[in-house]
């Protein structure tokens, strides 16, 4: 009888260990098919990363600043539903003239660019600073109409207030 229990505690964990394999396994395969997608979004963008450079600091797109300082907006109030990434790609249609396969990929690499300065609000200051470099005082109008047409129902959170106080002074625009 202790043979027998012996065995099947064996079969147990063998079978434990093997299911934990493939499960890391699946895991390694999402996340190579993440660095893709971030891969292909960056090619199609012409993006290009230098050495010893921040990744916002190489963006030469200004659509694709806005749409990352629009993601980085979104995710002052925690990370954003499917539903808020998929009303912030309509807008990137509707406000910026693309194409539904650009906004997504866009929304992607954005994504990527938030993360890569390491907290919401370090890329909204990188971000604001990039996208006031490549389009001016009137790449905020877009911005604003891309934030508004991608508002939850609940309306601004207070960090989300306080970086549209952030807008007026990084994009130069006077109190009124």
């Amino acid at each position: 009888m202790p043979l027998l229990i012996a065995i099947i505690g064996i079969a147990a964990a063998v079978y434990f260990f093997l299911n934990r394999a493939r499960n890391a396994a699946l895991m390694a395969g999402d996340l190579v098919d993440v660095a893709k997608d971030v891969q292909l979004a960056a090619r199609r963008f012409g993006f290009r990363r230098q050495t010893n450079m921040h990744p916002v600091e190489n963006v030469e797109d200004p659509k694709l600043a806005t749409t990352a300082l629009a993601m980085a907006f979104q995710e002052l109030d925690g990370l954003p539903t499917r539903e808020q990434r998929d009303q912030l790609t309509m807008q990137l249609q509707t406000q910026l003239g693309m194409d539904h396969a650009a906004a997504k990929e866009a929304v992607i690499l954005g994504g990527w660019l938030v993360s890569q300065c390491g907290g919401t609000d370090a890329a909204l200051s990188r971000l604001c600073r990039k996208v006031y470099k490549l389009g001016g005082t009137e790449a905020l109008q877009p911005l604003m109409e891309i934030i508004k047409g991608s508002l939850p129902e609940s309306g601004l959170s207070q960090r989300q207030k306080d970086a549209i106080e952030r807008f007026r002074i990084s994009f130069r625009i006077p109190r009124s």
